[in-house]
């Protein structure tokens, strides 16, 4: 009874530390999506202020990093902001968390 016991506790410890790890990963994700939309928009808002390629880069990654992340990729060109940011993950083995996100300039 004793043996079956400490399977049933450590099956237990094992899918709980399962449960917390993808919670924070789905957490950090979220935090990633959030931040990339966010810096595509700050790049997008540069681009239709007219104030070029490099403010928008600028402006995303400042926006990234005031989201918690790390812009790692920014394609701001004409109208269209295409951002990648990194986000690190918190927790037992968490790995960070890539968000990825598009903004279009229309002037109409």
């Amino acid at each position: 009874m004793t043996i079956v016991f400490i399977g049933v506790v450590v099956l237990g410890l094992v899918l709980a530390t399962g449960a917390a790890r993808l919670g924070s990963a789905l957490v950090a994700r979220a935090r990633a999506d959030a931040a990339a939309d966010a810096a595509a928009l700050a790049a997008a808002d540069m681009l239709a202020l007219g104030r070029g390629e490099g403010a928008a880069v600028a402006a995303a990654r400042e926006t990234a990093a005031a989201n918690g992340g790390d812009l790692v990729r920014c394609d701001c060109r004409g109208t269209n902001a295409t951002v990648e940011v990194t986000v690190p993950a918190t927790g037992l083995l968490a790995a960070s968390a890539r968000g990825r996100a598009r903004a279009e300039v229309r002037l109409e």
